[in-house]
């Protein structure tokens, strides 16, 4: 999906935007005498994208300047004199690609499939992809040859003519979190609650909807952007409460909370609506070749896509240009578990003991299983897997974790393309030198994948975005000591200590919410067959060379079976849903051309 397209014409730049999405508002374009912006997002606050995208273009427009980034979710190019600049805020929501050919940029874009050639594959970025599900934000690769992916938070440097001058990444610019002093859960919950509001109050549009399911997270977010809303006595501006509901199976035992969350929020926004949006008939993988193969990249969660786009959907009719989630919460705002690795490398053994007993108390696990995921796994990342793997044989799905090759995957195809190296990568990046702050940029890519709902943006008019993922919010918890964010058997203690005056005493105290296995369990059983067809009828050359297709689709009837664990299933599933994306990929017909105006044009 093209937002923006940069290309040279006579030896200048020329830069247009989707005239659509200008219009919505997701593209916002601004000039000064210093040069022009297009900015996909927002850049500071969503409800004054112009000043945001001025103040950008202003930030950078002295050559050398290094700014901090700052808040938003935004992809932008910014065209000067003398240079071109292409840059993504931190959390890298939006993307932007550019091709390259010997150190020259030819053109920029979105979209990796308008840059690209469909008969000039990356078999690397393959590799890289299947090692898990944050491997594809935060790695430059793309799926096409020559095509490269700007980096979360990076700031290309382009000369007029097209000649890369440098790749930086900035910072963004964010609030100092305070000390780690072992503070009381008391200031903390402080703390968090005015990052939160500053977070949500950034995310507020004209028509805001929230996702709402009962849960802690939601519902904290919800209520803030009704106060907020409130103290605003804005009449034009409007809340919609934005759930799935369900009649049946194990699901229906959310509806209690959710009833009562919406009960919550409308006392502060009496006028907020409710938008319930029956999913008894939602399974996952319904529709699977389509949700799998529309996206520019290959998606490991478009199985889950037939729920979410049915919610995202039903907000569009209703005319909201914002959307709030509650992801992110579970990594960023509960006790950081890989502290007990920096506890174990500065031989604090007896507080590593004390703090393990308490994880395992919250998680109702046992001190061994803390021990291995969080002290020994992260030492030896691809050791401990490949041990595990040997130790749990039998079934194609037994012991495969997050690194090791999945057994499908042809091993000729692994070694000739790099999937050791890119395994290898991916570990440093999940467990750097210090894997207690590598969580919180893990948690970026792993809570929020949603390359679909960019897809669909311009038919919805809006961007999802997350409050819980603003830097401001990672930074007061990432400052935090283990002792002012742990209570055995209380997930999330600085969240409830920040919600205590808003959220209503049973999602407040609640401290496990119930898992979406039935939308999986459904889906796989209802659609397992026309999976393990899509495998075998796949006619891509690379599905066959890239894959075992007899095992993985003898994954595909283990898991249906309820063998495996959540890291197989996801392997299971993002190969799945490369397959997919391959497949369509031969199929796709050119993309009609994007009705776009000029932003600026070569001379």
């Amino acid at each position: 999906m093209e937002a923006l397209r940069l290309e040279w014409s006579g030896g200048a730049p020329k830069l247009r935007a989707a005239e659509a999405m200008v219009r919505q508002g997701l593209v916002t374009t601004v000039s000064s005498p210093a040069g022009t912006a297009a900015v996909v997002g927002w850049v500071g606050s969503v409800h004054d994208r112009l000043a945001g995208a001025h103040a950008l273009l202003d930030a950078f427009g002295r050559p050398g300047a290094e700014p901090r980034l700052p808040a938003g979710d935004f992809a932008a190019v910014l065209v000067y004199r003398d240079r071109v600049l292409l840059i993504r805020d931190e959390q890298a929501r939006i993307p932007l690609f550019f091709r390259e050919s010997g150190g020259r940029v030819t053109a920029a874009s979105t979209s990796a499939r308008g840059l690209g050639d469909a008969a000039d594959l990356n078999p690397r970025y393959f590799c890289r992809y299947l090692t898990g599900n944050m491997a594809q934000p935060h790695s430059e690769l793309s799926p096409f040859t020559g095509v490269h992916r700007v980096l979360g938070g990076e700031v290309v440097e382009v000369s007029v003519t097209g000649w890369i001058r440098g790749r930086r990444v900035h910072r963004a610019a964010r609030a100092d979190g305070p000390k780690a002093d072992g503070s009381c859960p008391g200031g903390a919950g402080e703390d968090l609650r005015r990052a939160l509001e500053h977070a949500v109050g950034r995310r507020l549009g004209r028509a805001t909807a929230c996702h709402v399911s009962g849960g802690t997270d939601s519902t904290s977010v919800a209520l803030l952007a009704a106060r907020l809303l409130a103290a605003e006595e804005d009449p034009s501006a409007d809340l919609v409460l934005l759930a799935g509901r369900f009649g049946g199976g194990e699901l229906a035992g959310e509806r209690p909370y959710l009833d009562e969350a919406i009960e919550a929020v409308r006392r502060y926004a009496p006028a907020a609506r409710p938008l319930i949006v029956d999913a008894d008939d939602v399974a996952d993988f319904d529709d699977f070749r389509h949700h799998a193969g529309d996206p520019d990249e290959p998606h490991a969660h478009a199985f889950r896509a037939p729920f979410w786009s049915r919610l995202h959907a039903a907000a569009a009719d209703l005319g909201c240009d914002t959307l709030l989630t509650g992801c992110g919460a579970d990594p960023v705002v509960d006790a950081n578990p890989l502290h007990l690795h920096r506890l174990a490398r500065s031989g604090q053994l007896r507080e590593l003991r004390r703090q393990a007993h308490a994880h395992a108390a919250v998680g109702q696990r046992g001190i061994r299983e803390i021990v291995r995921a969080h002290v020994v796994q992260p030492t030896l990342p691809l050791a401990a897997e490949r041990i595990s793997r040997l130790t749990r044989r039998g079934t194609v799905l037994a012991g495969l974790g997050n690194f090791t090759r999945p057994p499908w995957l042809r091993p000729g195809f692994a070694r000739a393309h790099g999937y050791r190296a890119a395994s290898i990568a991916e570990s440093r990046f999940m467990f750097g030198s210090r894997p207690e702050q590598s969580l919180y940029d893990a948690a970026n890519y792993l809570a929020a994948p949603d390359p679909l709902s960019w897809r669909y943006a311009p038919r919805h008019g809006f961007f999802l975005s997350h409050p819980f993922l603003d830097p401001e919010v990672i930074a007061t918890m990432r400052h935090r000591s283990a002792d002012a964010t742990l209570r055995a058997g209380r997930p999330k203690t600085v969240l409830r200590e920040a919600m205590a005056d808003l959220l209503p005493p049973r999602i407040h105290d609640r401290v496990a919410k119930i898992p979406f296995n039935d939308l999986y369990v459904r889906g796989l059983r209802t659609h397992g067959d026309e999976l393990i067809d899509l495998c075998r009828s796949a006619r891509h050359p690379l599905v066959g060379e890239m894959f075992d297709v007899d095992t993985l689709c003898r994954a595909v009837r283990e898991a249906q079976l309820g063998l495996g664990d959540s890291y197989s299933w996801d392997r299971m599933n993002g190969s799945l849903a490369l397959v997919g994306w391959l497949e369509r990929l031969g199929d796709r017909r050119p993309a009609a051309p994007v009705v776009a105006v000029p932003v600026i044009a070569g001379s």
